[in-house]
């Protein structure tokens, strides 16, 4: 899936993320901040990707504030943000993509 515009999903409130993507130069550009970087930063950057990746996005700048949020609710925001970067209102496959 391609990434249209620049697009928000969720909130900077504790066990939150905010999750923006925007079109990239090329390649998946991930910038990631967390609060819990030291215990779960490469499980965090792992969900990110793997979502990504099911969503066929390849070309794409995304930012990630996260604030302890679980997996779940990693995905979820990820998910939302890339559809919300292309107008996808009808027809949701939530969770569809995303195992």
């Amino acid at each position: 899936m391609e990434i249209s515009k620049a697009a928000v999903a969720g909130t900077l409130e504790s066990s939150d993320c905010m999750v923006t993507v925007e079109p990239g130069s090329g390649t998946v550009e991930l910038d990631l901040e967390s609060a819990v970087m030291r215990q779960f930063g490469k499980q965090i950057r792992k969900v990110i990707l793997e979502t990504l990746e099911r969503l066929d996005v390849t070309n794409a700048k995304v930012t990630v504030v996260d604030k302890g949020a679980l997996d779940c609710t990693i995905k979820a925001r990820v998910e939302c943000a890339v559809y919300r970067s292309n107008d996808v209102k009808d027809k949701l496959p939530w969770g569809g993509a995303i195992r």
